[in-house]
Order: structure tokens, then sequence, then C-alpha cells
């Protein structure tokens, strides 16, 4: 039995050909719309409209900024005073008293000892000499001839 496999990138070079392929239609066919000429056609004449008469603006009446009344001046006999109530007494709870703890003795651990490094020697870097460029002499340009 025969199995078809393509090469993932003969997909690839399939969608690009055709994806160039549709982008130069597309610029032909720009192309063809600029060198087209279209044909004058004559512009209608609409018919003339009526002047629409214009209205007076309306005058509104200066209605007068209403006061509020202050509340020292409102006498309000019929409200009653908000009561107050008395705040209530807790008893007192005494603070506990907590033993103290002796502190804790730790065992003194040695000082550990500082151990050395040892000294590499230092490395010697060769020093590669820089290349000399060698002196030309300078050529000589020949002068262009004026016109007489």
């Amino acid at each position: 039995m025969a199995y078809n496999h393509y090469n993932p990138s003969f997909f690839l070079l399939l969608f690009v050909t055709l994806f160039l392929t549709n982008n130069y239609i597309n610029q032909a066919d720009a192309r063809h719309l600029l060198e087209v000429t279209l044909p004058e056609l004559p512009k209608p004449e609409l018919p003339h409209l009526p002047e629409i008469p214009t209205l007076p603006k309306p005058k509104l009446p200066e209605i007068p900024k209403p006061e509020l009344p202050t509340l020292s001046s409102l006498e309000l006999p019929h409200l009653p005073e908000i009561p107050t109530l008395p705040k209530p007494k807790f008893p007192e709870i005494p603070k506990p008293k907590l033993p103290t703890l002796p502190k804790p003795e730790f065992p003194k651990i040695p000082p550990l000892s500082k151990s050395e490094l040892p000294t590499l020697p230092k490395l010697e870097m060769h020093v590669i000499p820089k290349p000399e460029s060698p002196t030309l002499p300078r050529p000589k340009i020949p002068q262009v001839p004026k016109k007489p």
C-alpha cells in the first residue's frame, strides 16, 4: 500500500508562491484602474429650496433664586430631644503576671580557623608586537589641462 507523504517545506513554498502571485494580480488590477478613463456625466440640477424664516428667540422670565431657611431661624417645638444612653461600667480585669524565665546558656563554640588559599604564580602576558605599516611615497596626480 502506498503512502502519500509530502515534505512540509513543499507546502510552505506553495503557500509563499500563491501569496506572491495573488499580490501581483491585485497590483495589476490597480494599474488597470488608473489607466481607465470614465465618461463625464452631467451634474443634475437641484431645485431651488425656499428660505426658512428665522424664529425669534423666546425670552424666559427671570426666576428669583430660592432662599433656604437656616436651622436657627426655625422653631421646631414638636421635635423631641434625643436621649443619651449612659455608658456601661465594666469590671476591671487584672493584668496577668507572667513568671520571668531564665536566659538559656548556650555552649561556647570555638572560633573557626581561617584556612589560607595557596598563592598562584602571577601569569605573564606576552606582548604581541603591533604590525608596522610601510610608508609609501605619495603618488603624483597629473593635472587636468585647462581649456584655452
